[in-house]
């Protein structure tokens, strides 16, 4: 999951995931990581909101750490997801060509939406940190049936 400083959206979509993930009973099968674009908060934990808003559904977010995207990261990775176009325009300029691929807009696995981009709730109010955690959730119930149908 990638976005640009790794604090709101993807830490949140990271942290949805593993979430369905361990209920699953395949944490031993299934790796999820996020990035940010930028080093702006390399080392800092999300968003205090972000982990407000993603406790209160059962997400905790608290250990959690920014991380900037590295090269890589293309290869490690089976599946890379941009939380918007900016971020995957970004992605597809360092991305070697044998793994453009990997490349995805978080979004393309909704099923209850027809937005195509998660909105960067940082600037603000508790509507839309409420908002991202709509997206995120049905994005990664998405997600995760695409990976295991994929198995």
């Amino acid at each position: 999951m990638v976005c640009t400083g790794n604090i709101c959206r993807s830490p949140t979509a990271d942290g949805v995931l593993r979430h369905l993930i361990t209920e699953q009973r395949l944490t031993n099968q299934i790796e999820v990581d996020s990035a940010g674009t930028q080093s702006y908060h390399v080392g800092e934990a999300p968003d205090r909101r972000s982990q407000k808003h993603a406790l209160r559904r059962g997400y905790d977010l608290s250990n959690l750490r920014a991380r900037q995207m590295k090269s890589t990261d293309y290869a490690e990775y089976d599946l890379i997801l941009a939380m918007d176009r900016s971020h995957l325009n970004y992605l597809k300029q360092y991305c070697p060509v044998e793994y453009q691929e990997k490349l995805k807009l978080f979004l393309s696995f909704t099923a209850q939406t027809t937005e195509q981009e998660v909105p960067d709730p940082y600037y603000g109010g508790d509507q839309g940190f409420e908002h991202v955690l709509d997206l995120v959730e049905d994005a990664c119930q998405g997600v995760l049936q695409s990976i295991l149908k994929t198995r």
